[in-house]
């Protein structure tokens, strides 16, 4: 039964660490697969298929080698030098991403809880710093609680939009891309996510004991994710041309299901952000632990206040230099995983 329990909790932490607040709006989904018409059905089903194999696979092999963070799977992948610096870009990125995440969850507050930008960035990184109080497992019993509405929330949305004049539209639908962009897509999504990923998978697969309950977990998480995805895309699809034009697509499709079904949108954009930001807090700080001797919550704190210096002004401009960057490393780092095992591994010294 303990072994079942830990099954869902790798699983949807899993799912929740994916699915952050660029998913969440739907802004993502609607970029890397519905505007390309219904090819996107077919896509979505290759990047799910890909969620379940290296995500496992992420899991598994940090379980084999004892990975304390993801730096030691970066080393162990392409050597200690190269792994360091790769570890550094992503840890760049990754205060970068979650700067920006941090300026969404004050968003939130400000223009859908009327309350102070400041007020939702501060008690943020108040409720992050006592999650982390308890490692790891706060991680798990906090997705399996946020994930499992979220499932439930993608449920609500196909009963609805089944009976929608355009409900056929995710099969029907054309698009004038080009099928190598079209296919190209879902390789870059899914890599981008994966890398975005690390920082809990790496430590979320060293410290189950159980490698079954590692490897269903990653196959729930990764079928968890692609259901999410169709769900969204299904939904988008039923209202193409005219969903393009809203900055928060999903947001309106909530919008059109009621008062409830808006507010219970709302806090699930709040939850995902903050799910996805103490996961990758977490992280970070796993793997500067390795390279200070300062304590787990002075780490925390640090990266913490940077987030929320950041916050403060911006990102983006940094982030349209580093992202090409990221991007290209994401696929990069992902081809090099998919194959891992044919050719001679690199030992962590």
């Amino acid at each position: 039964m303990n072994n079942k329990i830990r099954v869902f909790q790798i699983a949807f932490t899993y799912i929740g660490t994916i699915v952050g607040a660029g998913f969440a709006t739907g802004r993502e989904i609607l970029q890397f697969f519905t505007q390309y018409g219904h090819i996107a059905t077919l896509t979505i089903l290759l990047s799910t298929g890909l969620f379940i194999w290296l995500g496992t696979r992420i899991m598994t092999l940090s379980r084999k080698i004892k990975a304390k963070s993801y730096e030691d799977l970066n080393k162990h992948l392409f050597g200690e030098r190269a792994g360091g610096w790769i570890s550094l870009i992503m840890l760049v990125i990754l205060i970068g991403v979650n700067s920006i995440m941090l300026a969404g969850a004050g968003t939130v507050f400000m223009e859908n809880l009327n309350l102070h930008y400041q007020t939702g960035l501060i008690l943020t990184m108040i409720g992050t710093f006592f999650i982390l109080r308890k490692g790891i497992q706060s991680i798990l019993y906090m997705n399996s609680l946020v994930v499992p509405m979220m499932l439930i929330l993608s449920l609500l949305i196909i009963s609805q939009t089944i009976n929608t004049p355009g409900a056929t539209n995710f099969l029907t639908l054309t698009t004038e891309h080009k099928l190598p962009t079209v296919w190209l897509s879902p390789l870059l999504y899914t890599a981008f996510n994966l890398v975005m990923a690390m920082p809990v998978l790496v430590p979320l697969g060293s410290q189950t004991g159980s490698a079954r309950a590692v490897r269903w977990g990653g196959i729930i998480g990764g079928t968890g994710v692609g259901f999410m995805l169709m769900a969204a895309h299904f939904a988008m699809s039923a209202q193409m041309p005219g969903i393009t034009q809203f900055e928060i697509p999903m947001g309106n499709i909530a919008n059109q299901l009621g008062w409830f079904v808006q507010t219970v949108y709302i806090i699930l954009i709040f939850l995902e952000i903050f799910s996805t930001f103490v996961a990758d807090i977490y992280g970070i700080t796993l793997q500067l632990q390795q390279r200070t001797s300062l304590s787990p919550q002075t780490l925390t704190i640090g990266i913490m206040l940077i987030c929320y210096f950041f916050s403060q002004f911006g990102f983006s401009s940094l982030l349209s230099i580093l992202y090409p960057l990221f991007g290209s490393l994401c696929f990069f780092w992902v081809l090099r995983l998919t194959i891992f095992g044919f050719v001679p591994k690199q030992k962590i010294k």
